[in-house]
């Protein structure tokens, strides 16, 4: 439970720092359109704290993790998907704020942290059924 927890924290502080280098980049830029980093903020909090509160709540209750390889394999992949995903909007934004070209690959690569997103969820939900919940 202490790994949920401190990755809650760990996003919460990611997200929060975003939003502070997204407001800076911007600003020392003269940049006033959109750009990926002002989705990242929200992605870390939302994906990173909000869910692993989640994630906490529900271990709490149904002992997810006694499944020790399943739950790592949740975890990892997890925590893969929400930082590729979130490295490639921060690489995005960051070459669109300075007029950079993007390259396709950037967006290859966020599809594949999405996927590692779909696959942790997947676990999770296996993870879920195997718990307490359906058991009588």
């Amino acid at each position: 439970m202490k790994k949920l927890f401190y990755s809650s924290a760990i996003y919460t502080a990611l997200g929060l720092l975003s939003g502070l280098f997204y407001r800076e980049m911007s600003r020392s830029n003269d940049f006033e359109g959109y750009s990926q980093l002002n989705v990242t903020h929200t992605h870390m909090l939302v994906l990173g704290t909000i869910m692993f509160l989640v994630f906490l709540l529900i271990e709490k209750n149904f002992s997810l993790s006694k499944n020790r390889k399943l739950f790592n394999w949740f975890f990892i992949t997890y925590h893969i998907g929400l930082l590729l995903t979130v490295a490639m909007q921060m690489t995005n934004g960051i070459m669109t704020i300075k007029g950079i070209k993007v390259s396709p690959a950037i967006a290859g690569m966020s599809g594949l942290g999405h996927i590692f997103l779909t696959v942790a969820f997947i676990l999770f939900y296996i993870l879920l059924s195997k718990s307490s919940v359906f058991k009588k």
